[in-house]
């Protein structure tokens, strides 16, 4: 190779060797590791609230008889287990047999056992007897901060003839002349003799309000059926208490059996308990004609119901849950209630203060001719109108005079065509 041709070909061996050097360096491509999207934190859920515990609330009742007499008591008793499932937190103290000689009462008072009530924690009290009034104004003068129910009293009724001012006191009774009406009716409509008994407690103006309001309603319909008003013979008897008291009231037994062994053949009772009940179904076992009417409770008939033509009862329910509500609100306000059926359902639980179940031994003609009476009675038909007159023949309410509200409740005597008596001896 010419010596200059050799120069040159270095010289161009040399030139790519130094470009090479200098040029950008290659290098292998990095791996690229896939990885997860990052986690975003989800949001935080709300946590979950309880419900506010209902507020507690006791109550404490003093019953003059027993919570399970098919009558009176039992109906208070079972108040206070629908206030227990009306109101969330409301429980339901009581005491049982609080009657004059009672076991419960020796050595104290009616007062002092409401006393007791509130010392194990009752924040409102209910009295549930007319025998009651006056024990249960002295507990709520000496406890006015303790809201008090006294059924079927008068106290804080500013019309009444015994008003007292009582600002810790609501009255609470219900109209059970129309259930008495009815029950009136009931037994006009069955009896076959035209002698219809009632069998009463004690006599006061409750008392005869009542047993006259049946008279009432048995004449009606009596009348209404094309029979002689005189032709009916409605008598009462009483036994002196509310229920049988071995050596202080006459025994109410006694006295049905006098009432369906002289013909009478339907008794009425105005006592708080079913002796009247057990001697109709005796008889009618043993071949007899006869029927009852009980009092107060609403599952009075299932005790005999071959016998039984219904029973007027009272729903205190409503009203209890009422004005035990307003005590928890702190609203509660002394006031006089006279409380009467929800004529659209007098049987509604949760609306009627007072109703009348009819009995399986009321007939079928006889049951729809009731249920004309009591669209009568919700239709506006008053038999507290004139002319009324008294046992004596005093006239009481003149002819097409309606009677007021005092007029009924305070009824001083029984009325005219009535037998028995109309003071106590």
């Amino acid at each position: 190779m010419p010596k200059n041709i050799y120069r040159l070909f270095l010289l161009a061996v040399a030139v790519v060797f130094v470009l090479t050097a200098c040029g950008p360096k290659v290098t292998t491509a990095p791996t690229v590791v896939a990885t997860e999207p990052p986690v975003v934190p989800s949001a935080t859920e709300p946590p979950v609230t309880e419900p506010p515990a209902p507020k507690e609330f006791t109550f404490g009742m003093v019953m003059v008889g027993a919570k399970n007499d098919h009558g009176w008591s039992q109906a208070h008793y079972d108040a206070g287990l629908y206030v227990e499932q009306k109101i969330p937190g409301a429980h339901m103290l009581y005491i049982e047999n609080a009657y004059s000689g009672s076991p419960v009462l020796t050595g104290t008072t009616i007062s002092q056992l409401a006393e007791q009530l509130v010392a194990q924690g009752a924040q409102l009290i209910i009295f549930n007897s007319d025998d009651m009034k006056d024990e249960s104004t002295v507990f709520a003068q000496n406890n006015p901060d303790v809201p008090v129910i006294m059924a079927s009293g008068d106290q804080v009724w500013q019309d009444g003839q015994d008003y007292t001012a009582i600002p810790n006191m609501v009255n609470i009774m219900g109209r059970m002349e129309f259930g008495k009406m009815i029950a009136g009716c009931a037994a006009a409509l069955t009896s076959q003799t035209g002698k219809i008994g009632y069998l009463g407690p004690l006599i006061n103006a409750e008392t005869r309000r009542l047993v006259s309001s049946a008279y009432l309603g048995a004449k009606y319909c009596w009348a209404q059926a094309g029979k002689d008003p005189a032709a009916l013979m409605f008598k009462v008897t009483w036994i002196g208490f509310w229920f049988y008291i071995p050596g202080f009231s006459s025994d109410p037994t006694q006295v049905a059996n006098d009432f369906f062994n002289s013909g009478y053949d339907v008794v009425i009772s105005g006592i708080d308990t079913t002796e009247a009940m057990t001697e109709a179904k005796r008889l009618n076992d043993a071949g007899q004609a006869v029927w009852s009417i009980p009092y107060d409770y609403k599952g009075a008939c299932d005790q005999a119901p071959e016998i039984c033509l219904g029973v007027p009862y009272f729903n205190w329910g409503p009203a209890y849950t009422e004005t035990i509500q307003n005590a928890m609100d702190g609203t509660f306000v002394s006031n006089f209630q006279w409380n009467g059926p929800d004529w659209a359902d007098i049987n509604n639980p949760d609306t009627s203060a007072v109703g009348f179940l009819k009995g399986p031994a009321l007939s079928t003609e006889n049951s729809a001719t009731l249920d004309t009476f009591i669209a009568a009675l919700a239709g506006g038909l008053n038999l507290w109108t004139g002319p009324i007159n008294l046992q004596d023949g005093t006239v009481y309410l003149a002819d097409g005079v309606v009677a007021t509200d005092q007029q009924v409740w305070y009824l001083p005597s029984l009325l005219e065509g009535m037998e028995g008596q109309s003071v106590s001896q």
